[in-house]
């Protein structure tokens, strides 16, 4: 008999020892930091506690400085990035997804594989192999597809095989996740997401840290660590967006008196976490006019005076919850022994809940908890330009035509602040390509009347948009114009050149009359005198020919001629 308790003794002393020198998850995964923080968790929905063993010889476990990082992956080291949809409600799902960033020139293909994109060049140059890591012949070579392989080989660090889904051999990565003292492993690609119900997750900021492996043949080797925090909260995650027609800058929460704020409230749900729920908003601008409640997530509110002003919304919603505790029952008075007796002996029930049919209800775990969230802003109220508009359009004539060029006024009227700059952007008819902008200083009077001169390279049709703005608002009008033929046959420029040649032709008559004048005043009586003969023979031939210039049309080419038909007739 002692000698069986000395065996048995020695098996659990094996066993023991055995135990002890089996690597756990929380040994590998959480060694850099305090015991404490692992073992204070609730039960994560299909996740493992780290208290399992993790399988070193098949996945080895390298500490922070290890030389076998430098040979983990070849051609460079590979980054993982983790994010996550955080913060997250408690009882709704939380997303993390991790990507893999391999080293310059590297990609993965279709079949999983490794390779060197085409005409990538990296620090050695162009490879020669397509191929980094080829595990689509590695499966080939090895015992992949046999029973014992898959056995052996095809699993997780805590020896769970892998899923065998559509395209399974094609994942070459494992992944393990781990956070509050739990893990969660998947088999996959460069890139993978992963859903994790925080229903039992303890509220504020945790810790998630990720493990990359690549496979080797029938090993598998650490590649890439990366941890990142992530937020569980009871609070609603609220957002609002503020926006003004003419307001220049939204981010400063600085608005324009007299015009409508529209406030959008963005939900974060990002798993449709509060799809079914009834969600309130109530609303305080902070101007006095009391409290605002909606069903909607946009409201439009306009502020009538200047100033600063405390904007509050608080945001209502049931949403799915665990079920409160039934109210504790009180205790059962002590029967007195003749009390017991007649009861047995009239079979009457005994006090109320004695009947064990209505001793308890099986508690509905479809219960709803109110959620609130909160969002607060002070935000400046300041005159600013409220509408502007163009009442006239005018085309410019110019003295001297230039094809390429016209000339157009606009007379731009305001209300509200006056502007300091005006801005004119021309573009094409649909008002999406712009072609030109121009933007100047302005000083404009009370009356904010202004004439805006702007220039269109060629005939067609034109977008304008003007704008007028100051120090907190820019306002904004648009037009369509259409500007007459550039060419020298438009009608316009005809007309021009019309008047101008005829103005020309004008001054030109004037100053031979002038000339011809002047002669004419200059002419003496006629002398007897043979000088004086000469002299009215030579006024004669200069006016004859200033004549036969001025009018051809009326000279007779053969007055001789002339003559004999008239001899002929009478």
């Amino acid at each position: 008999m002692e000698s069986l308790h000395y065996f048995l003794g020695f098996l659990l002393l094996a066993a023991r020892t055995q135990l002890d020198a089996a690597k756990r998850f929380h040994d590998v995964l959480g060694n850099e930091r305090p015991p404490p923080y692992t073992r204070e968790h609730n039960q994560l929905n299909g996740w493992s506690s780290d208290e399992n063993d993790w399988n070193e010889k098949l996945y080895p476990v390298w500490k922070r400085g290890d030389m076998r990082w430098k040979n983990a992956w070849k051609g460079g080291h590979v980054q993982a990035v983790l994010t996550s949809d955080s913060p997250a409600l408690v009882g709704s799902n939380i997303t993390f997804v991790v990507n893999l960033v391999f080293p310059r020139c590297q990609k993965e293909d279709a079949d999983g594989n490794i390779v060197y994109e085409k005409n990538c060049r990296n620090e050695t140059g162009l490879s020669a192999d397509p191929y980094v890591y080829n595990w689509t012949a590695w499966s080939e070579d090895s015992d992949w597809e046999n029973g014992t392989g898959q056995s052996r080989h095809n699993i997780f660090p805590d020896g769970k095989p892998f899923p065998h889904h559509p395209g399974w051999r094609r994942w070459n990565f494992v992944y393990v996740f781990h956070t509050l003292g739990q893990y969660f492993q998947k088999l996959g690609g460069c890139s993978v997401r992963v859903f994790m119900n925080t229903a039992n997750v303890t509220l504020g900021p945790q810790l998630m840290e990720v493990f990359v492996y690549r496979r080797h043949r029938l090993d598998y080797v650490p590649i890439a660590q990366v941890k990142d925090v992530y937020v569980v909260t009871d609070q609603i995650p609220v957002f609002v967006t503020m926006s003004q027609k003419n307001d220049r800058n939204s981010s400063d929460e600085t608005f324009l008196k007299d015009l409508p704020i529209s406030f959008d409230v963005l939900i974060h749900d990002p798993s449709h976490f509060l799809n079914y729920s009834t969600i309130n908003y109530k609303w305080s601008f902070g101007d006095n006019t009391g409290l605002f409640v909606s069903m909607n997530n946009t409201v439009n509110h306009t502020y009538v005076l200047n100033g600063t002003f405390s904007l509050n919304l608080t945001v209502k919603a049931a949403a799915p919850g665990p079920c409160p505790p039934p109210p504790p029952r009180p205790p059962k008075p002590t029967p007195s022994l003749a009390t017991t007796l007649k009861s047995y002996d009239s079979n009457t029930p005994g006090p109320a809940g004695d009947n064990p049919l209505e001793l308890s209800k099986i508690p509905d775990e479809n219960c709803q908890v109110n959620r609130y969230g909160h969002f607060h802003a002070t935000i400046t109220i300041v005159e600013g330009i409220l509408e502007v508009s163009i009442i006239k359009m005018t085309d410019i004539l110019m003295w001297v035509p230039r094809p390429d060029n016209s000339l157009i006024d606009f007379v731009v009227t305001c209300q509200g602040s006056l502007p300091t700059e005006v801005c004119t952007v021309i573009s094409d008819p649909t008002c999406e390509v712009a072609q030109n902008t121009v933007c100047d200083a302005v000083d404009v009077d009370e009356t904010c009347l202004l004439t805006v001169r702007r220039a269109f390279s060629g005939s067609g049709t034109y977008c304008v948009n003007l704008t007028l703005a100051d120090d907190t608002s820019l306002a904004l009008t648009s037009t369509l114009i259409s500007v007459p033929g550039g060419d020298p046959a438009s009608p316009l420029r005809m007309a021009n050149s019309a008047l101008i040649s005829v103005g020309c032709l004008a001054i030109f008559v004037t100053v031979i009359s002038l000339l011809v004048y002047k002669k004419h005043k200059e002419y003496k009586p006629i002398e007897n005198s043979p000088g004086n003969v000469v002299r009215s023979k030579g006024l004669s031939v200069f006016l004859n020919r200033a004549k036969a210039v001025f009018f051809r049309g009326n000279q007779e080419k053969d007055p001789l001629l002339k003559n004999q038909e008239f001899k002929g007739v009478s």
